[in-house]
């Protein structure tokens, strides 16, 4: 499980996820407080629920423990602008994430799956390739924190490019016959109907020149076209083997 902790305005681990994980790999309170660096006086207070994890604690037991990077502290909302506007390089981390596209990179450090797509989501322009691969992170993650995504996203006017990558990796779960993924992607797309913003925007492409823009006008996809987005992609161009 984990919760938000409004005093310090980030996703923390939750204890008894670490205390799950740790049985899950047959650890004592012993083994795990030797691997992860700690007293088991002080683990045993954060399975308890007592003490709360540091964030490198987070990070080490995520390495130790091999749990889902969707258990990595996220950017306190009123940092995550500062946070975004450093350049990342979004193939290696879509591939530490282990998105095929990008492969290679998988030996890198990985960061928590909504903040690399929101952080995606929130550059003027992207690597064609990179965008394509957002709404893998969508359906990869499905525990990825929404309510943190959606809140960020509306901060900063970027609910019109979630919900087309959520309805993308929708269109690609339904091809795939995947029922509950589909199902639960659709109702995350509507969360963000009633903020759908009518200004026009692109899919991470603000550079195209405006004959680009014109063509995509007439010749857009009707999801595009609901999301008052410019761009050609569609959810059929996206097979993700």
């Amino acid at each position: 499980m984990l919760y938000y902790d409004s005093t310090i305005g980030e996703i923390v681990m939750d204890g008894a996820m670490l205390r799950d994980a740790r049985l899950r790999k047959k650890w004592t309170q012993q083994d795990a407080a030797l691997a992860l660096g700690v007293t088991q006086a002080y683990l045993s207070m954060v399975e308890k629920g007592h003490r709360a994890m540091s964030d490198r604690l987070v990070l080490k037991a995520q390495r130790m423990l091999k749990l889902r990077p969707t258990v990595l502290p996220l950017q306190p909302q009123q940092e995550t602008m500062s946070a975004t506007s450093r350049k990342l390089d979004f193939s290696a981390e879509l591939g530490a994430l282990g998105y095929p596209g990008f492969s290679y990179h998988r030996a890198r450090r990985r960061h928590n799956p909504a903040e690399v797509l929101f952080s995606a989501l929130n550059e003027p322009n992207l690597d064609a390739r990179v965008a394509e691969g957002l709404p893998w992170l969508a359906l990869a993650y499905m525990d990825m924190d929404w309510d943190w995504l959606v809140r960020n996203a509306k901060l900063h006017d970027r609910q019109n490019r979630l919900g087309f990558t959520v309805s993308l990796a929708r269109d690609v779960a339904e091809a795939k016959h995947d029922t509950r993924p589909a199902q639960e992607l659709r109702q995350r797309a509507q969360v963000l109907e009633g903020s759908r913003l009518a200004r026009e925007d692109t899919f991470c492409h603000d550079s195209m020149t405006e004959e680009e823009r014109t063509w995509l006008r007439q010749n857009r996809s009707l999801l595009a076209e609901h999301w008052n987005l410019l761009t050609d992609l569609k959810g059929e161009h996206l097979g993700y083997d």
